[in-house]
């Protein structure tokens, strides 16, 4: 998406170490019209594909996921961090190390919105060492459902995760990502085209 790399461009700061803060326009502020826009591109890169529900992940896989939930016109899960008390019965429960944050992330989604015999497409945010779309995807598997596709906002090459995706099995689904980013060495942003 032209119009996001060109945001990512202008907006994004490389704060080393491979973390990218894009806060302007997905992690902290949100842009409705460049989500809406994010949605649209989605439901277009997965026509084709049938699709029963989306699975994201809290917090930042949210806004994208819910406006491509609206342009496909399917509901949308996202994993909590946290466990409310009123996510009562059984819970599908992964973790996932997060490198912005450090440690470890709980990821949990009610039995109630993952069902059986569905078709399930992933976004978030990032594709970077893929753990995160892993989890999700462990979650899916848990609920006898299919991975489809995965769709993330914005993937990092150098930090390996498509590979580690591929090597898990996902060959045979699309993984697209809205903006590419190849390099961030020397404090620089480089995005595909």
């Amino acid at each position: 998406m032209k119009v996001l790399r060109e945001r990512i461009q202008a907006e994004g700061v490389n704060l080393g170490n491979g973390i990218l803060k894009i806060d302007s326009i997905l992690n902290h502020q949100l842009d409705p019209k460049l989500m809406m826009q994010m949605g649209e591109e989605i439901g277009r890169l997965f026509s084709g594909v049938h699709i029963d529900r989306i699975l994201t992940a809290e917090i930042s896989g949210i806004a994208p996921a819910l406006m491509a939930g609206y342009a496909m016109n399917v509901p949308v899960v996202y994993a909590r961090k946290v466990k409310p008390i009123t996510m009562a019965g059984p819970v599908f429960l992964e973790t996932a190390p997060s490198h912005t944050k450090g440690g470890e992330t709980n990821l949990l989604v009610s039995a109630e919105f993952l069902h059986p015999d569905e078709d399930v497409l992933i976004i978030d945010d990032f594709l970077a060492s893929g753990q995160t779309l892993l989890a999700l995807a462990r979650m899916i598997k848990s609920a006898k459902s299919r991975v489809v596709g995965v769709c993330v906002v914005a993937e990092k090459t150098f930090e390996g995760g498509r590979a580690l995706m591929l090597k898990a099995g996902y060959s045979n689904i699309p993984i697209h990502a809205l903006a590419t980013i190849t390099s961030m060495d020397d404090g620089q942003i480089i995005l595909a085209e």
